[in-house]
């Protein structure tokens, strides 16, 4: 029992990344670790924190025109912590998988661990199937949903070019992102979002603040079953952003130091999101409904073009957060995923990005897009489906006897975390997926009725489109 214990311990450090801590001391070794090679319980909490909210905030007061002020408020801290358990209960699986694996001997020096791997590891392909089909589906449309906002937002700074040419622009920009290797290498990108998230976030609060409420405001929401329900998937897919967890958990020297870090920084996002949501709607109300980027409505001025501008910056970040497990899985499709040569590796990435490409000029919905994306594949991706292959994986008396991780004694033990389980599967099944999927369908078929696929200029002003 000692020995196992001492196992779980040593389990699950990076070895490949702790070595090179270990190494050289030069200066040029000691900068490039400042910057470059991140694997701290620091790093791994500033790319959730960083990841979790980005172009989204921008869309959240339009969520609130949909739901209404109270239930915006509700639903938010609803799926903050339900995103915060289900994070959790991926980083637990993880841990039980290369546990496991390592306790066999098998080096992951030169391997990144993904979602699917986990979920084949412990319960089988059909599984593994299941899980690389809705994570990839999903990581494939949330790099769409980064390329379509930064067409939206730059629009608001230089309208001399429709947003699908500026679509054009951004799609090569944040193609340089192949050249990444790794979570690892996200550490100052990861620091930096998080400052650019919050200047943009208070930002918004203050400006909606000083405006003031706009002339005869008015705050109708809840109206319609079918925007009320679109607003609750677009809050979903926001707190929904851990379909990229385990290779976050990866690049930490120590992933079993994760388990809290996810709530933390859900806690920190909510000083970003309550606030700047509240304070919009209130001042603009039911003008959001047909503005769902909350930066078209606030006054031009050196402010909101600096957060224009630092949002484009940390779109450029998130897409690569999304894009990175997309090229992990191809290179180990096309078998080079273990190569050293990153020129290599950069080159079998870019076939990535355009389908990626594609999708952003076909779909350039911004906002109605988030909301089919959370109720069609955040719910299965990051709710249901970890909650139910943590349920199968300990479902016989041995295994829960031999986990690795074993459930917080204030939850009520085995009872309390299949309790938790069964509560985000089925409210994720029943509201997000059902009732949200018929919502946010209808009115995304809406805007295709409306400004048709391929729209040049999506929500512009007449006279500019």
């Amino acid at each position: 029992m000692a020995s196992e214990k001492v196992e779980t311990v040593v389990a699950g450090n990076y070895l490949e990344m702790e070595r090179e801590e270990e190494g050289s001391k030069s200066t040029t070794s000691k900068l490039s670790r400042l910057f470059w090679h991140g694997g701290s319980v620091y790093d791994a909490w500033f790319s959730c924190a960083s990841n979790q909210v980005a172009q989204v905030l921008l869309t959240l007061p339009y969520s609130f025109s949909q739901l209404g002020m109270l239930s915006g408020i509700l639903f938010q801290l609803l799926y903050g912590l339900m995103g915060s358990w289900t994070a959790y209960i991926i980083s637990v699986l993880y841990v039980e998988y290369r546990t496991r694996k390592e306790r066999e001997k098998v080096d992951f020096r030169n391997h990144v661990i993904q979602w699917f791997e986990v979920l084949d590891g412990l319960l089988g392909k059909h599984w593994r199937n299941l899980g690389l089909f809705f994570n990839c589906t999903f990581l494939l449309f949330g790099s769409v949903i980064q390329l379509i906002a930064c067409a939206s937002n730059i629009y608001y700074i230089n309208d001399n070019l429709d947003k699908r040419t500026w679509t054009y622009i951004f799609g090569a920009c944040c193609a340089t992102t192949v050249f990444i290797p790794s979570f690892h290498n996200y550490r100052i990108w990861s620091f930096l979002g998080l400052v650019m998230t919050t200047y943009t976030a208070w930002y918004m609060t203050i400006a909606s603040i000083l405006h003031g409420q706009v002339e005869e405001v008015k705050h109708s929401g809840p109206a319609k079953l079918v925007l009320y329900f679109t607003g609750a998937t677009n809050i979903l897919y926001t707190f929904g952003g851990h379909a990229v967890t385990v290779e976050i958990m990866h690049a930490m020297w120590k992933p079993q130091k994760f388990k809290m870090i996810y709530l933390i920084a859900t806690l920190y996002v909510l000083t970003l999101t309550l606030p700047s949501a509240v304070a919009v709607y209130w001042a603009f109300g039911d003008m959001l409904l047909t503005h769902s980027n909350a930066l078209s409505l606030l006054p031009k001025t050196g402010f909101r073009d600096t957060a224009v501008i630092l949002m484009l910056i940390h779109q450029f970040i998130t897409f690569g957060f999304a894009c990175t497990p997309l090229y992990f899985v191809w290179e180990k499709f096309v078998g080079v995923h273990e190569t050293k040569s990153l020129f290599k590796r950069a080159l079998v990435r870019l076939p990535v990005v355009v389908p990626i490409w594609f999708l952003a000029i076909i779909f350039p919905f911004f906002g109605p897009i988030n909301s089919t994306v959370g109720s069609l594949l955040v719910s299965f991706t990051v709710y249901i489906i970890p909650a139910l292959a943590h349920m199968v994986t300990f479902a016989s008396p041995s295994s829960r006897e031999n986990a690795v991780e074993r459930p917080p004694s204030f939850l009520g033990g085995w009872v309390g975390l299949y309790s938790m389980n069964v509560f985000v599967a089925v409210w994720v099944l029943v509201v997000g997926f059902g009732l949200g999927g018929w919502a946010s369908m209808l009115n995304f078929i809406h805007q295709i009725d409306t400004f048709g696929l391929f729209a040049k200029c999506y929500q512009c002003p007449p006279h500019k489109a």
